[in-house]
């Protein structure tokens, strides 16, 4: 009887001790490529996240991942899984610049933080940032822009909306895993599950 209220005991203190540690919850852990041991995302089995500092409640479906902020902005993100990689899409509105009015997307595109930008010309050229150049392809009933590189990097396919001047461009960002080793935080961080 002594060994049966002991292991209850034992067993009542280690299930107090995990729940206070969170040691139950499971979690993804992303980062950018680039960055491999800097969590950008984080995706809770409670329906939390935490994506670039901020937190926010999600929802996932096998193509889609919508954010939702303390305020109630929502925000939809693409995503597609590569083997260990996710193809996370992030949106970003740009306003076409006063002159360089075109049909479609013709015209040069600056986002609001003045820095980033797109310019596509009606010979299917394009300049992205002003650093980087190529050709570019439409597909206006998929909703998406192939940009083809000059230099040696990767095709891109983009998905788009247009709003009179603004267009919402949805760019795709590579992320891995969270390197087995400490986060910005000092928490020492385990690889993503990738399963949906």
């Amino acid at each position: 009887m002594k060994n049966l209220r002991f292991s209850a005991a034992v067993l009542a203190a280690v299930l107090m001790m995990s729940s206070l540690c969170g040691c139950g919850s499971k979690a993804q852990h992303w980062a950018y490529n680039h960055e491999p041991g800097t969590e950008v995302l984080t995706l809770y089995d409670n329906g939390k996240a935490v994506f670039e500092g901020k937190d926010y409640t999600y929802v996932k479906d096998a193509s889609n991942i919508t954010l939702t902020a303390a305020d109630g902005t929502v925000t939809n993100h693409r995503y597609e899984l590569d083997g260990e990689e996710m193809k996370f899409y992030k949106p970003a509105v740009y306003t076409r610049e006063a002159g360089s009015e075109g049909e479609g997307i013709i015209g040069k595109w600056v986002q609001d933080n003045g820095r980033n930008l797109f310019e596509f010309t009606k010979e299917g050229q394009f300049n992205e940032d002003g650093y980087f150049y190529g050709h570019y392809t439409v597909k206006e009933n998929e909703g998406t822009i192939k940009l083809m590189y000059v230099d040696p990097l990767q095709d891109t396919l983009l998905y788009y909306s247009l709003d009179n001047d603004k267009i919402t461009i949805e760019y795709p960002w590579t992320l891995v895993p969270v390197s087995d080793k400490q986060n910005e935080k000092g928490q020492t961080t385990v690889p993503a599950t990738t399963g949906n």
